[in-house]
């Protein structure tokens, strides 16, 4: 009877400090931490096998975001992301803006060992739909494929970038 007692007790007083754990930090849930494979410092290739850039993604703000911060391999194009869980809305959204001028907005979920995010429909300067749609995929090998899609009438698939992740040293 004392074990027991004594069990509950440690039980009552672990399930205490882990629910105290979580109030303090509220983005260290199981959903906040679905995109942390690709945290690091990363060598990113194209798909010829040439070096396209590098990418540091970095959690900021209490765990609450992932920062990308995107340097080409000739330095002349560069991009920040803000990729965070939407408790609201139970999604993931990524906020992309560049050197360029250029913006996207993404929203999305993982799905077993990928990231899917998709932009809202658009319309193209030749009047068609279209929307962008960005796949992160964990690899076995601890590299991360990025491929980017633009997809118009909902079926025509354009490749906007395939680049494959490797972790520098």
């Amino acid at each position: 009877m004392k074990l027991s007692i004594r069990v509950l007790i440690l039980f009552l007083l672990f399930s205490f400090s882990v629910f105290a754990q979580d109030s303090n930090c509220p983005c260290c849930t199981n959903n906040h931490h679905e995109f942390d494979f690709w945290l690091g410092s990363w060598s990113v290739t194209a798909k010829d096998g040439s070096l396209a850039g590098t990418n540091i993604i970095e959690k900021i703000q209490g765990n609450c975001i992932l920062k990308e911060n995107w340097i080409s391999a000739k330095g002349n194009f560069t991009g920040t992301s803000f990729n965070f869980f939407n408790t609201n809305s139970k999604q993931w959204e990524q906020l992309w803006i560049d050197n360029q001028g250029g913006n996207l907005h993404l929203k999305g979920y993982k799905k077993e060992n990928q990231m899917i995010l998709q932009s809202e429909e658009s319309i193209d300067k030749n009047g068609l739909p279209f929307f962008n749609r960005i796949t992160w995929t964990l690899n076995d090998d601890g590299s991360v494929r990025q491929l980017w899609e633009t997809v118009s009438n909902n079926k025509d698939i354009t490749i906007a970038f395939d680049g494959l992740y490797r972790k520098m040293e």
